[in-house]
């Protein structure tokens, strides 16, 4: 069994989205509505007032209705379980670290997801900064609670989705849990100010509490995302297909797996490469790469299995890397380009590889893909 986890969620006595409450903590304000929740020691507690009557307490005014504290609308879940997904992409315009591509990466997978898969629209939170919803619009806070709205709720048969598109970074590890002493960590738009997003805190949010029968899919399309879920596993593979499975877990002992759910992670390069805002495979319009190259392997007939993806998207990208292009169009890629994607070398070969990480190892040419 995992340990404990060292932080518990409470649900916000006001707007009920669910908050983690550090070790100790007596009270706890709402980032949605402002509300103050006040934890009492059980043993304190007096039994409740005998009322007068049984009207039920008035319900504070909210200023707008947060997605966040419910699951999406509809039927309960069927034997074959509901779809829910969370797409984010972030431009980060009219900042100097504008990227052109992430807005139509997420659009795309959202057409992907309803066309392909079944997605119902109702289950699909969108965060970019085209929504007009506040709680929409994929600042630090908003990412993190709609973290938490992606797994609350999940029953057995269920299958989730958390596609990124955004910037990615790296941070100094101290506590030992990394094999290469760097937590990886997504940008939300106000990161200059508020921080970002560690994998720790994303492993704690959506893998860790995942219970037995419920499936997780994410597609990060970032840079340094190799390990962004912290997973315990990685598939090494070589540029022939052959692969191994390597041992990420922590020395510390620390649990990064689920609660008996299954994970599977598609990210977009290693943890010590960038990944492209490029419009050289799509000859068209700025996509990320590796958003790009992952709904291309799906469209043309690649997604059998898990292998049989990450192979359509790494040559996808090696081909575009090397000149050929990789999208509709064909035509050679420019200079600037194959710099762009071989990570700012003409020559020095390609830089950016998906990666593909796992709660568990598998066979990845046997196992179907599904979402």
């Amino acid at each position: 069994m995992p340990p404990p986890p060292t932080m518990m969620l409470v649900n916000c006595a006001h707007c009920r989205t669910p908050l983690q409450l550090p070790a100790g903590a007596r009270s706890i304000r709402c980032a949605i509505c402002q509300g103050v929740t006040q934890i009492a020691d059980p043993r304190s507690v007096p039994p409740p007032p005998p009322r007068a009557d049984h009207a039920p307490p008035p319900q504070p005014q909210l200023p707008a209705l947060s997605p966040y504290n419910h699951a999406p609308p509809g039927p309960p879940p069927s034997a074959h379980g509901r779809k829910k997904a969370l797409i984010c992409g972030i431009s980060y315009r009219y900042s100097r670290h504008e990227l052109k591509g992430c807005i139509n990466d997420a659009k795309c997978m959202k057409y992907l997801l309803m066309n392909k898969f079944q997605f119902p629209e109702s289950s699909i939170l969108m965060l970019t900064e085209e929504e007009t919803d506040p709680y929409r619009i994929p600042n630090k806070q908003n990412l993190r609670m709609a973290l938490y709205w992606l797994v609350q709720g999940c029953q057995p048969g269920d299958s989730l989705l958390f596609h990124y598109s955004g910037h990615g970074s790296r941070q100094r590890n101290y506590n030992g849990d990394e094999v290469d002493g760097y937590d990886e960590t997504l940008c939300p738009l106000d990161f200059e100010t508020q921080g970002m997003i560690v994998d720790d805190e994303i492993n704690a949010t959506i893998v860790r509490p995942l219970p037995h029968g419920v499936k997780l899919h994410a597609i990060i399309d970032a840079c340094h995302s190799g390990t962004i879920l912290d997973l315990p596993f990685l598939c090494r593979m070589s540029r022939s297909g052959q692969y191994i499975w390597e041992d990420h877990r922590p020395q510390s002992g620390v649990w990064k797996g689920t609660n008996g759910g299954e994970v599977i992670s598609f990210s977009g390069c290693d943890d010590d490469q960038t990944s492209a805002d490029t419009s050289a495979l799509s000859q068209i319009t700025s996509t990320g790469a590796m958003t790009f190259c992952f709904i291309q392997a799906i469209e043309r007939g690649h997604a059998a299995t898990y292998g049989s993806i990450l192979n359509a998207m790494r040559s996808a990208i090696r081909s575009a890397g090397n000149g050929v292009g990789g999208g509709g169009g064909g035509g050679a890629v420019t200079s600037l380009i194959s710099m762009l994607l071989t990570g700012g070398s003409v020559s020095g070969g390609l830089r950016q590889e998906p990666q593909l990480t796992a709660c568990q190892p598998f066979d990845v040419y046997t196992k179907p893909f599904s979402l």
